[in-house]
């Protein structure tokens, strides 16, 4: 009677009608076909259902034959609010119409439908227009899936991607570090002390809108390649122990803006930028000064990046401490003196706050 049975996958194919003769003939039709029909009298019982479906994780309708003119709820508020909603928008939705209600059916394109049957149905018609709709469904759910797998892939290859220039960024900083004579433990204080400075400064009303947990782990991660830069410096300059003359002093400034060239370059082809933008705020201007007596740019206030001023101040908390070996007291007395000079007065008095967890 419905001529050659096809093969869908046994695709599921809600049929709302208010007439069970059109439920009954389309059912039959759509089961030769291979397909799981589903009858529902109304628009309210196929969208109660959809939505349980979808709620429950079972599997939702590849198709919907709809009648447009039913009581209560109609075809166009059915496909309305199937069409507005991310989860059902994809569905596709065929109208149920008379051969006199063109008008109806160019309403129904309006409202997001994808095609129409005429009544009386003929089996062949129905049939060849729910299996083409079939096959693009799935077509385009394959390729909806085989895009969601590609974007993963390329989001892993870039993640390793930038994986591989940190630690090649963190191999020169370490070379630039040993050159100068630092060890591996005063880098990770930098970094420790800057993640827990910022911190501090997360919870003041002065700082809490320009620091975000992302801004934290950026400028912790930064940190350790403040002093790039002296990868590019003789070494016999970064290690001497008498006054450096005015050309090596300036040889040893240039640090910044070879730090900050090596920063650019990668900066400018990465996709996660959010690491490597701190990280070159921090490499050219963590030498800046609070009241603009700092280099390379002679920069002051505020015009100093947030993230430069951080350093400033951990790099010298960390240099008392360490090199010259004074207490945390003595430390904090020394750089009551330079705040308003070197450091921010704000920053310093969080500093000191919160100097117990401090290394």
């Amino acid at each position: 009677m419905f001529g050659m049975k096809k093969d869908t996958g046994r695709a599921t194919v809600f049929i709302v009608d208010d007439m069970e003769i059109n439920r009954v003939v389309l059912g039959e039709i759509i089961g030769h076909m291979g397909c799981e029909p589903v009858l529902f009298e109304s628009g309210e019982e196929a969208l109660h259902e959809i939505r349980s479906r979808w709620k429950n994780g079972a599997a939702r309708p590849q198709l919907i034959l709809t009648d447009i003119s039913m009581p209560g709820m109609d075809g166009y508020e059915l496909c309305r609010i199937l069409k507005s909603h991310e989860n059902t928008r994809s569905i596709p939705i065929i109208f149920i119409s008379a051969y006199n209600e063109s008008k109806d059916i160019v309403e129904g394109f309006s409202h997001g439908c994808e095609d129409y049957i005429t009544k009386p149905f003929i089996a062949e018609e129905v049939q060849a227009r729910v299996g083409l709709h079939l096959k693009l469904y799935a077509i385009t759910r394959e390729l909806k899936e085989t895009n969601r797998r590609l974007q993963v892939s390329v989001r892993e290859q870039l993640k390793q991607m930038e994986l591989e220039k940190k630690n090649f960024l963190y191999a020169l900083a370490g070379i630039a570090a040993r050159n100068v004579g630092y060890d591996r433990a005063y880098m990770e204080r930098i970094r420790h002390n800057c993640r827990t400075l910022a911190q501090g400064m997360q919870l003041s009303p002065l700082f809490e809108e320009k620091i975000s947990d992302t801004y934290i782990d950026a400028i912790e991660l930064a940190a350790g390649l403040c002093d790039i830069g002296n990868i590019g410096i003789p070494r016999e300059i970064l290690q001497k122990k008498q006054s450096l003359t005015r050309q090596e002093e300036e040889t040893l400034r240039s640090h910044t803006l070879i730090g900050t060239e090596l920063l650019e370059e990668l900066h400018g082809s990465s996709d996660y930028n959010d690491f490597i933008a701190v990280a070159a705020e921090i490499v050219h201007y963590h030498h800046e000064n609070w009241d603009g007596s700092g280099y390379p740019e002679g920069l002051k206030g505020e015009e100093i990046p947030l993230s430069a001023r951080i350093l400033s101040l951990v790099s010298r908390y960390c240099m008392l401490t360490g090199e010259e070996n004074l207490s945390r007291a003595e430390a904090l007395e020394i750089m009551e003196k330079e705040a308003g000079i070197r450091f921010e007065p704000d920053i310093y008095k969080i500093c000191c706050k919160i100097s117990r967890q401090l290394r």
